[in-house]
């Protein structure tokens, strides 16, 4: 969730019509662009790509500004999406989307007023003996106000935009078929069951009430944690459409970004480890890795946690899948290695061997400071680089994609996520311990 909101309100078009309108004047000016696109080039003696045509660059930047601007499930679609490291999407579109997942507009005062009406109210300002109108922090769901009690609490106050839960399933349903413009994803791709996992992920994450519970779940698991805090549920005030915390005193992570090396690696640490623990102990994830999800609290040195909204359950069998593939990958038995790729869903056994045999040496150069007892220097690895330039094979072929199964991107986005934060902080990590204790 952006802690950095943009100056101007905007309000969220709230009506199912009027976001179905909106989702078609992006295929329309996708189509009518790919088309002007298309001119120019034969103009210019050229025999133009579907793909080239449909995938440029202004085609992308006026899709993202579009989702922005209509927030909810459509924003956060896109920013799942713009996670995928090229798997779905093309890369053009993949890098602009990227900014979504940090930009969102507020809506104005009084669109704030009349949800707040609906869910508490009428005269619900005398509950507080301050409420600050101008939210700290806005994102695609929702956005966040600093308010004071009149016993003297602070606390945040998390509001849904009108309309959001309303219209999850149109929203998927109208940028699904956006997708299936031609040449935006690769024939033959089946979305579907991506799709069908986003929404149901995003109709948890409108569920303000299933969020409290999420909050209460991640607070008894780490309860008497030297690492972590998060904030304590205000129940009096929390509805399903608005939830109401203490507000932690705390500053953005990347202020750790001059701290000294032992507490940046020591605050990257832990935050690895958690990852760990989500997928092998807890069997419950965070998977929304925004930086403004992660604050710190120099007075007690522990990292606050916040917004559990995006929480998945892992099942059995994908814990028991990753933890093969782990040990595989620790003990360097490529064929272990190769099943257990097989059982996530990486690929299938449709996929070309070239390319199966290409994901699976992605996979070993990953690993290769895993497997290692010596930190890893997350501020100077080009590691990220070196993965994508492998994987430019893959993004060439666009007809011959695999998607894997929505709670391995998922997965990915935390772990992705997570990677980035330890880069900004500059940590030095040693990793195979940390594995090593999930033996």
């Amino acid at each position: 969730m952006s802690h950095d909101p943009a100056n101007r309100a905007l309000p969220v078009p709230d009506g199912r019509l009027i976001r179905m309108l909106r989702m078609g004047g992006m295929a329309s000016g996708i189509a009518g662009g790919a088309l002007g696109m298309g001119l120019r080039q034969i103009a210019r003696g050229d025999r133009p790509r579907l793909s080239d045509m449909v995938m440029t660059p202004t085609t992308a930047r006026r899709l993202t500004d579009e989702l922005r601007r209509m927030r909810g499930a459509a924003m956060k679609l896109g920013q799942i999406l713009s996670m995928d490291s090229g798997i779905v999407l093309p890369p053009e579109m993949t890098a602009i989307m990227a900014s979504l997942r940090d930009e969102a507009r507020h809506m104005p005062p009084r669109q704030l007023r009349d949800v707040l009406d609906a869910e508490w109210g009428a005269g619900w300002r005398a509950r507080f003996a301050r409420f600050d109108v101008r939210p700290f922090a806005a994102a695609s769901i929702g956005q966040v106000h600093r308010a004071t009690t009149h016993d003297g609490r602070t606390l945040a106050i998390k509001v849904q935009y009108p309309g959001v839960a309303a219209s999850i399933d149109s929203d998927i349903a109208n940028l699904g078929a956006l997708l299936r413009v031609p040449g935006v994803v690769p024939r033959g791709v089946d979305l579907r069951p991506l799709l069908e996992d986003a929404r149901l992920q995003l109709h948890a994450e409108a569920d303000y009430a299933a969020e409290a519970r999420n909050l209460d779940a991640f607070g008894a698991l780490l309860t008497g944690s030297p690492d972590f805090t998060l904030p304590t549920l205000d129940p009096a005030l929390s509805t399903p459409r608005v939830l109401a915390m203490d507000y932690l005193d705390s500053q953005p992570i990347e202020a750790l970004a001059d701290a000294p090396q032992e507490r940046r690696d020591g605050v990257a640490r832990a935050l690895i480890a958690l990852v760990l623990a989500e997928l092998f102990d807890h069997r419950l994830m965070q998977t929304d890795p925004n930086l403004a999800n992660y604050r710190f609290d120099p007075a007690t040195g522990r990292v606050v946690l916040l917004d559990f909204g995006a929480v998945m359950r892992v099942a059995p069998e994908t814990a028991d899948a990753f933890h093969a593939l782990m040990l595989a990958g620790l003990d360097g038995d490529t064929d272990a290695q190769h099943a257990a790729m097989l059982r996530i869903g990486y690929f299938s056994d449709a996929t070309p061997q070239a390319h199966q045999a290409l994901i699976l040496r992605m996979f070993q150069t990953a690993m290769a400071p895993l497997r290692s007892d010596a930190p890893f220097d997350f501020g100077n690895a080009g590691l990220i680089a070196t993965l994508r330039d492998m994987g430019r094979p893959l993004g060439a072929e666009r007809e011959l994609h695999h998607v894997p199964p929505a709670a391995t991107l998922f997965l990915h986005r935390k772990i992705g996520g997570i990677y980035l934060l330890a880069a900004r902080l500059r940590a030095r990590v040693a990793l195979r311990p940390l594995l090593e204790a999930h033996r």
